[in-house]
């Protein structure tokens, strides 16, 4: 049997940036529905959304959490994510489990950008949005400040539901302008509060805002404003009717305020969830997609067939590896099996398990709309379709931003060497941002992210559960060697060592091919100066000796090679001594043909808001970076350019710095091109100094 009914069912999902107090939230409506015991306080590390050691370490969400609470019996599920820029895959994969989607506004710092990249994710989702205007008690709250922003940074209409009575010290409770009712509060956390009438010096806005709420709300209805234009009272239950289906549609966005640490103002928003929030059968769900153009649409019903999509994976030290999982459609219970349609296999169920917090409960059955998790599939994975039938349909993929920082990850012991890459392979299954992979040139392990903050954490990760410990490091650029010059040059090796000797003699010429061509051999060799079985031998000594540049020793690059002439010996000569006369004959062309070193040139897009371009542009100047274009998108602008790897190694903090927070950007390889001379001789000395040490 089920917990709850899908009608009597709410999917929340909490969003904003860092510091809006989305956990803090979280705690009340927890705690006024009793299903914690107290008042949960980040700063306190008693927070039960906040459990990560990691977490409690920084006192801010890393994590997605889970919770589930019933008020005034509506059932309520909750997904707390991080609201740090670093962390934004928690938030993309958290929306696919809401059907809505609450926003926490900071009251002092209104609206940061990445609460303005959310906004726009969860508008894509296609889910209802609801917003709270948090820390009115605080120093500096402005709450006509934050509707203007709402206007005009989210660009729609803020639908004041509860107006703050005071603010600051002053703060004491909220309107409820529909209830025309005002509810002033206890500041001790526990949510106790007194209905009384509206304050007398509020009594003019408020009716002004009544007035302008439910001209808005009628107009959601074409019933509804003919009744309202009549001059007929809106009935409490088509009032909340319209609330819903104005939320569903986007015409507005339902505002509320208080104050999450001291407990102030939460109730109103409880009832509104209960009354106006969607349920999973009110929104319209994603449609899976087959071969081809082939969809087929699911609906929240629980005589369709089992639907769902594995949004977050977690290791759980006593349960092992957990998939949590939102049913979109029908009925799962415990002892069955599943249909994983991104990998085509069968997977067998165990027991299903609630999550609240750290905690997990058992479960019976679940539905459309529950979100719960399931232990130990063998092969499911973050972003996974489960189905109940074995059809080849899948819903749709979140985007994931690109990684936009990398860190070379260096194991402390020949332990860790060994264990590094299982462990990073159990990390990216639960964050399917982190990509880690071994570069061929450098040897190096090189993790990529977000940011600093990012990597930081999957290595904290690493130590705690897998006991793998690593030095972070800036990555080596894998730069390459080439030759601007032509030379003819003798390759030849003899040892006489008693009995068989070695014998390799070849003549090579070395040319510079066009950048990007490659390795070219070619064999001139006439009348069998060598016998054609040594001439790969000559070829592989070449290829060997590129590897090794004169210059910085990384790998040699767009050379042509011609061997024309040698000589052999009948009995001495062998494939060895021939392709240790190639090599030899390639390092000293290197020393003749004038090396130069070739560095990486990367495309660069940068978003950027348009008061910083000229900050963005002049730094990319300095950096050696070419503009190439600019392209308007929307509020932002699209600032292409070519830059050198070496000087955007450690670009993310720099940008995010100069923009506040609100710039981003990609990068992909474009071509290898000449470092200028002054660098190139600095970084010669560098790699001198570094053989020297050693």
């Amino acid at each position: 049997m089920r917990r709850y009914r899908t009608e009597n069912l709410r999917d929340i999902v909490i969003l904003s940036h860092s510091g809006a107090g989305k956990t803090s939230l979280g705690e009340a409506l927890l705690f006024n529905a009793k299903a914690t015991t107290r008042l949960g306080k980040v700063l306190e590390g008693n927070s039960v959304l906040d459990f990560e050691p990691e977490e409690q370490k920084r006192q801010s969400s890393i994590f997605s959490a889970l919770h589930t609470y019933k008020w005034k019996n509506i059932g309520t599920m909750i997904v707390d994510t991080p609201g740090d820029p670093n962390f934004t895959s928690e938030a993309i994969l958290g929306l696919k489990s809401a059907d809505n989607a609450l926003f926490v506004i900071d009251a002092i710092d209104s609206i940061k950008p990445h609460s303005e990249n959310l906004w726009g994710l969860a508008g894509k989702e296609g889910i209802a949005r609801i917003c709270f205007i948090n820390k009115m008690d605080r120093e500096r709250a402005d709450f006509d400040q934050v509707l203007a922003d709402i206007s005009e940074v989210f660009e729609v209409k803020p639908l004041v539901l509860t107006l703050p009575i005071g603010s600051e010290e002053k703060f004491a409770g909220v309107v409820d302008i529909l209830k025309k009712k005002a509810y002033l509060y206890e500041k001790d956390g526990s949510g106790k509060f007194s209905e009384s009438d509206v304050p007398a010096d509020m009594n003019d806005t408020v009716e002004e805002i009544y007035s302008r709420v439910v001209e808005d709300l009628a107009e959601v209805d074409d019933a509804l404003m003919e009744k309202y234009l009549e001059g007929g009272e809106l009935t409490a239950d088509e009032l909340a009717t319209a609330l819903s289906v104005g939320l569903a549609q986007g015409n507005f966005l339902p505002v509320l305020a208080g104050s999450a640490t001291l407990n102030m103002g939460v109730q109103p928003l409880m009832d509104f969830i209960n009354s106006s929030g969607l349920s999973p059968q009110q929104r319209k769900l994603p449609e899976l997609s087959g071969k081809g153009e082939e969809t087929r649409q699911i609906s929240a019903s629980e005589s369709e067939m089992f639907c769902g999509y594995v949004f977050k994976t977690m290791s759980d030290p006593y349960t092992g590896t957990l998939s949590i999982i939102r049913c979109y459609s029908g009925t799962l219970t415990p002892d069955s099996s599943v249909f994983n349609s991104s990998r085509d296999v069968k997977e067998r169920i165990g027991t299903l398990l609630q999550l609240e917090g750290k905690s997990q409960k058992p479960l019976e059955e679940v539905g459309p709309g529950d979100i719960f998790a399931i232990a130990k599939l063998k092969e499911t994975k973050t972003g996974d379709t489960l189905l109940g039938e074995s059809l080849e349909y899948v819903l749709p993929s979140p985007e994931f931003p690109e990684t936009i920082m990398s860190m070379a990850v260096n194991p402390k012991t020949k332990a860790d060497v060994e264990k590094i890459m299982p462990a990073m392979q159990k990390l990216m299954d639960e964050d399917p941002v982190l990509e880690v992979h071994r570069d061929e040139q450098t040897g190096e392990f090189i993790l990529s992210g977000l940011g600093q903050l990012h990597i930081e954490i999957a290595v904290d990760r690493l130590k705690r559960r897998f006991g793998v410990e690593v030095e972070l490091k800036t990555p080596k650029v894998p730069y390459k060697e080439t030759i601007t010059g032509s030379c003819r040059v003798q390759g030849k090796h003899k040892k006489q060592t008693g009995g068989h000797g070695q014998y390799g003699d070849c003549w090579i010429k070395v040319e510079p091919q066009e950048r990007g061509q490659g390795f070219e051999f070619v064999n001139a060799i006439v009348g069998g100066v060598i016998p054609k079985q040594y001439i790969p031998a000559v070829e592989k000594g070449v290829v060997e000796a590129m590897q090794n540049g004169p210059l910085t020793g990384n790998p040699v690059v767009d050379v042509k090679i011609t061997l024309d002439f040698g000589s052999y010996h009948e009995v001495d000569s062998s494939e060895m001594a021939f392709k240790i006369a190639g090599s030899l004959a390639f390092k000293k062309a290197m020393e003749e043909c004038r090396p130069i070193l070739l560095e990486p040139i990367m495309n660069i897009s940068v978003m950027i808001p348009e008061e910083s371009m000229g900050d963005v542009m002049g730094d990319l100047n300095s950096r050696r970076g070419k503009i190439e274009g600019m392209n308007a998108r929307g509020k932002y602008q699209e600032l292409k350019a070519q830059v050198p790897l070496a000087e955007v190694l450690t670009y993310a903090p720099t940008l995010t710095s100069m923009t506040s927070g609100r710039g981003t950007y990609t990068m992909s390889f474009s071509h290898m091109e000449p470092v200028p001379y002054n660098i190139q001789e600095k970084i010669v000395a560098e790699v001198k100094a570094a053989r020297d040490d050693k």
